[in-house]
């Protein structure tokens, strides 16, 4: 069984066995491999400063060009989308905001992107995927007021905002670009069009 840390029920054999077994192979866009063999194992010379050094290179270590620039233009789409529902519901003064919404998007999207760097497979990233919906549900609730002297709830909308934001950021960070598009789309139409229309729609 192998863990982000120390293997687990295997005895400690020295730096070199825990790091690979730790790290584990490299998947193209993780941590860099190392070497074939490292200083502490069978027919390397025991190198402090070499060992650390290797094992700094593979935790530190840049991956691709290709993998960062995709990397950085989903986290950068994540945002601009969150921003953009965020500043309409930031100009109708709610309780969430411009850098609210952006800070849900971008944290959804690097949720889900960090463990298919690190190769999890898409099927145990639904995993994730669930704990996002879940976690959500606590921010959004916290956008929600109940007036006793009015008896009414308001706060519904930023909130279903703030939980629709994730849903985009996790649709970036996934790599469908066109659905968080199209999905930020109503959601701006859901926001600032339909209030035009109802005016009772834009009490919330």
């Amino acid at each position: 069984m192998r863990c982000g840390c120390l293997p687990i029920g295997r005895p400690l054999e020295g730096p070199a066995r825990w790091i690979r077994a730790a790290l584990g192979p490299s998947n193209g866009v993780g941590p860099a491999s190392l070497p074939a063999r490292l200083p502490d194992e069978p027919g390397g010379v025991m190198n402090m400063p070499t060992d650390l050094t290797a094992a700094l290179a593979a935790e530190f270590a840049m991956p691709g060009a290709s993998v960062m620039l995709v990397s950085s233009l989903r986290l950068l789409l994540a945002a601009v989308l969150g921003g953009a529902i965020g500043y309409e519901r930031e100009k109708k003064e709610r309780s969430a905001g411009l850098k609210t919404h952006i800070l849900v998007s971008v944290g959804s999207a690097l949720f889900v992107m960090a463990p298919l760097y690190a190769g999890v497979s898409q099927a145990d990233n639904t995993r994730v995927v669930q704990g996002v919906v879940s976690g959500i549900g606590f921010l959004g609730a916290g956008a929600i007021l109940k007036l006793q002297r009015d008896m009414r709830v308001e706060g519904l909308t930023t909130a279903a905002s703030i939980w629709l934001t994730s849903a985009i950021g996790v649709a970036a960070g996934l790599g469908n670009a066109l659905l968080a598009i199209i999905a930020t789309g109503v959601a701006l139409f859901v926001t600032a069009v339909i209030p035009r229309l109802v005016p009772d729609g834009g009490r919330k």
